[in-house]
């Protein structure tokens, strides 16, 4: 059995930036344990797998480690494919997922994606947070993550966490933000309980950071950046409990994976 695999740098506006996500068009659902060992193989942050459905498409999102509940960068990756390597011709794409439907659509040259809202609400920094971080926050929340709120730039920037402590939080990861210096905000992600210490760019994480960062500067669009070493940028907006997240995507590579029936 073959199945084609494509690999899309999602936030990205050209190759070997943001950040690398692989998607797998499935005519129908393999079995867990063989997704899962695909996204082991690609050993990416992400990889996306959909079947057809009469309505849109069922997406699922697995790390090298476990499937996980939402992923921003992976959505946006496969959007992309369907729109510019499948042909899809309707004006927006409508997927079923573990976090309900989400829906993606062009608007200008970005992707929009339509998020549910996630507001972290501020919480004691656990032991564990500050001596993985190496630093302590200013303000400390919580939601699906611990966010660390740094005052500068300069200050996310030269964090080198201790990845082992950071596994000891009871968290899916933690994102470091700050205000930034030419863009509303900052963040970068850790994750290494779900086997990536650093991800180069999170879309579910600015579900959690948008909220936030509208509230403290009284603005619903914002623009955002990771600053992770690859990098990506993010046009942010809140909407209710909603929120949308803008960017574009490059296609790197497409392959084939054969499997051994």
């Amino acid at each position: 059995m073959k199945i084609t695999l494509y690999q899309v740098d999602a936030f990205a506006s050209q190759t070997f930036e943001g950040n690398p996500a692989a998607v797998c068009p499935l005519d129908s659902w393999l079995n867990d344990e063989l997704l899962q060992a695909i996204a082991e193989e690609n050993n990416l942050s992400e990889t996306a797998f959909f079947v057809p459905t009469d309505n849109g498409f069922q997406l699922r999102w697995f790390t090298p480690v476990a499937e996980v509940d939402l992923c921003g960068h992976a959505t946006l990756a496969t959007a992309h494919i369907l729109f510019t390597e499948l042909n899809y011709s309707k004006p927006e794409i409508s997927f079923e997922t573990r976090s309900g439907e989400l829906i993606v659509f062009r608007r200008n040259n970005k992707l929009v994606m339509n998020f549910p809202s996630n507001p972290p609400l501020e919480c004691p920094a656990p032991a564990a947070l500050v001596e993985g971080l190496g630093s302590k926050p200013t303000t400390t929340l919580a939601a699906d993550d611990y966010i660390a709120v740094f005052d500068s730039e300069a200050d996310i920037r030269v964090l080198t966490p201790n990845f082992t402590r950071l596994c000891d939080l009871d968290r899916r990861g933690v994102i470091v933000t700050a205000p930034g210096n030419d863009l509303d905000f900052v963040s970068r992600f850790f994750a290494p309980k779900l086997g990536i210490n650093e991800d180069p760019v999170t879309g579910s994480a600015h579900c959690e950071l948008t909220p936030y960062w509208s509230d403290r500067l009284e603005k619903a669009s914002l623009t955002a950046r990771q600053i992770s070493k690859r990098g990506g940028t993010l046009d942010c907006e809140l909407d209710g409990e909603r929120i949308t997240l803008a960017g574009t995507a490059v296609t790197f590579m497409k392959a084939e994976i054969e499997l051994n029936e």
